[in-house]
């Protein structure tokens, strides 16, 4: 059995990321979501082991120290990691795996897999990113003003990513994400890795 492709997705907070990637996912046969670790507490509706491995600052330290991650970061006074060991085992069982974490973490992933695949999430303007954020009712006034200070900082590392997608139109965006993930199926050494290709023919004879 072939390994599987690692994805990278990344986007300033409220272009969609984290919608988009869940219906990738669940659209698309064989791929798996990594499922963050954070220190910062769950929103309304956020389930423990389903939307994030919610820690204690005590628990990812001893995480931290033990190499356990594969990336990690500090966004917005809170930090985030990504398992080493369950990203590794997915891959090795066939499946692709998304990892939707921010440009920090996206280094470090490339540094350490540089065979990974880097997709970054543009909103259509600034201005439809502050009515996205305001309109999900789960942050206080100054933490939008934050978020809408730092979203400047964050796109402007998208150059460093294999691939853009805007999310003006959610289907669309959709649309084109799934787009990437089967382009990459379709290379020849990938579907000869995995045994997609008929038997080639030999030409008739006098040919």
């Amino acid at each position: 059995m072939t390994t599987g492709e690692l994805f990278i997705v990344s986007a300033p907070s409220g272009a969609g990321k984290t919608s988009l990637v869940r219906a990738l996912v669940s659209s698309l046969d064989g791929m798996a979501k990594s499922i963050s670790y954070t220190t910062r507490p769950p929103r309304p509706g956020e389930q423990n082991g389903v939307n994030y491995h919610f820690v204690t600052p005590a628990e990812y330290e001893r995480m931290v120290s033990s190499g356990a991650f594969l990336e990690h970061a500090e966004v917005f006074g809170n930090r985030y990691g990504t398992a080493r060991a369950a990203v590794e085992a997915e891959l090795a069982a066939g499946r692709d795996v998304v990892l939707e974490i921010d440009w920090q973490g996206a280094r470090q992933v490339r540094a350490r897999m540089p065979e990974s695949t880097g997709i970054f999430i543009l909103p259509p303007s600034l201005q439809e990113l502050e009515r996205r954020l305001r309109g999900r009712e789960s942050d206080d006034p100054a933490t939008i003003r934050r978020r809408m200070a730092e979203a400047a900082a964050e796109m402007s590392h998208y150059p460093e990513y294999d691939y853009v997608v805007v999310n003006a139109v959610f289907e669309r965006a959709l649309l084109d994400l799934q787009a990437i993930i089967r382009a990459h199926r379709l290379r020849r050494a990938r579907q000869q890795a995995t045994g997609r290709l008929p038997p080639i023919m030999a030409p008739p004879a006098g040919v």
